[in-house]
């Protein structure tokens, strides 16, 4: 991925963070997930008072991403604060499998506020994973 995408797949994840309604945790959290065709879809965390009913930042994004009639991607991008990286939990992980072809070539970047401090693929985030071809 060359630094110009990734650049726009972080201004995404950055401004998608900033919209994040988050007053219970006050966590924030962006994503940026890259289409096949090359789209960018943002998406935020959104907390319910009953814990359970929110939303991850990731799921925002695939919604997004699936609403504008796209069915693969090739990365996503999480951006939080503080310390400590923001890697898709372990349900969003699964969702993302849903969507990502190829987990072996997938790449998830976690960035703070100092840029993209890391990378993976799904495959080293979600090794042995089940998905879609499981069921074919």
């Amino acid at each position: 991925m060359d630094e110009a995408l990734q650049s726009e797949l972080l201004a995404t994840a950055r401004a998608a963070r900033a919209a994040a309604y988050a007053p219970y945790s006050n966590y924030l959290v962006g994503a940026a997930l890259l289409a096949e065709d090359g789209r960018i879809f943002g998406g935020c965390n959104v907390e319910n008072a009953a814990y359970p009913q929110g939303v991850c930042a990731e799921a925002g994004a695939i919604s997004a991403m699936v609403l504008a009639g796209q069915r693969r991607a090739r990365a996503v991008l999480v951006a939080g604060g503080g310390a400590h990286l923001c890697t898709p939990c372990g349900g969003c992980r699964q969702k993302l499998r849903e969507f990502c072809g190829d987990p072996k070539t997938f790449v998830v970047m976690a960035a703070n506020e100092n840029g993209v401090q890391r990378r993976w693929t799904l495959e080293d985030l979600l090794p042995q994973s089940f998905g879609p071809d499981h069921l074919a």
